[in-house]
C-alpha cells in the first residue's frame, strides 16, 4: 500500500521536474488547457499505473507468502483506495511547487516530505510506539488512515459501513482540503516561476 501511495505522490510531485528534464516544460505550460486539467491528468495516470503495478506486486506477495485474502472486502478496499488517492494527489500538488520554485533542490525536498509522511504513518511499525508528540502528526496523516483501513479491508474484511467514519471520512476530508489548496499554491508558484525566469532553468 505504501508503494502505491509513494508512486502516486512521486508521479504527481515530479511531473514538473520530468517536463524540465525532457525540455518540454514551456510547451506544456503554453498548451491551451487549464492547470487543473493538466495536474489531474497526471494524477489519473499515476493512479491507474499505481493500481496496476501494485496489484501485480500484491498477487506475487500473496502467492509467495501464502497471505490469506479470502476475507478481503473488495468494495471497502476500493473506496479506501479512491479516497486515499485523493489525499495523496493533493499532497503531490503541494510538493510539485518545490521543483517549480527550486530547480536545483526542489526534487530532493519532495523526498523529504515523503519521508516525513512515511515516518508517522505506521508503515514499518505501529504508530503506538512513536513518542506522543509524533502520534499527533499520525492523526493528520492520510497515509496512516489508508494503511490501517486497507489492512482491515484486506485481512479482516471490514465492511464499507464500519470503515466509513474511522477511515473513509478522514481521507475524504483531507482530499477535499489538499486538492484545492494544492492547486491554488501551484498556480501561484507557476506565476512566480514565469515572472522570475525559473521555469526553463535545468538546475
Amino acid at each position: 500500500v505504501w508503494h502505491y501511495l509513494a508512486m502516486v505522490f512521486d508521479m504527481v510531485s515530479e511531473a514538473i521536474q520530468w517536463e524540465r528534464w525532457e525540455g518540454t516544460i514551456e510547451y506544456t505550460f503554453m498548451a491551451p488547457i487549464s492547470r487543473l486539467t493538466h495536474l489531474l491528468g497526471q494524477a489519473a495516470f499515476a493512479v491507474l499505473y499505481g493500481v496496476l503495478h501494485t496489484s501485480i506486486i500484491m498477487t506475487i506477495v500473496a502467492l509467495f507468502f501464502h497471505v490469506d485474502l479470502s476475507h478481503a472486502n473488495v468494495p471497502s478496499m476500493l473506496l479506501i483506495v479512491v479516497t486515499g488517492s485523493l489525499s495523496f494527489i493533493g499532497l503531490g500538488m503541494f510538493a510539485a511547487v518545490l521543483p517549480l520554485l527550486s530547480p536545483e533542490k526542489g526534487l530532493q525536498m519532495t523526498n523529504i516530505i515523503k519521508t516525513l509522511v512515511l515516518l508517522v504513518s505506521g508503515v514499518y511499525y505501529p504508530i503506538s510506539v512513536l513518542p506522543g508528540w509524533m502520534q499527533i502528526f499520525a492523526k493528520i496523516s492520510p497515509a496512516a488512515y489508508m494503511l490501517e483501513g486497507m489492512r482491515k479491508a484486506l485481512l479482516e474484511g471490514i465492511s464499507v459501513q464500519a470503515a466509513f467514519l474511522p477511515y473513509i471520512v478522514p481521507l475524504l476530508i483531507t482530499g477535499l482540503i489538499t486538492i484545492p489548496t494544492g492547486l491554488f499554491a501551484f498556480t501561484r508558484a507557476e506565476r512566480y516561476a514565469k515572472a522570475t525566469g525559473k521555469l526553463k532553468r535545468n538546475g
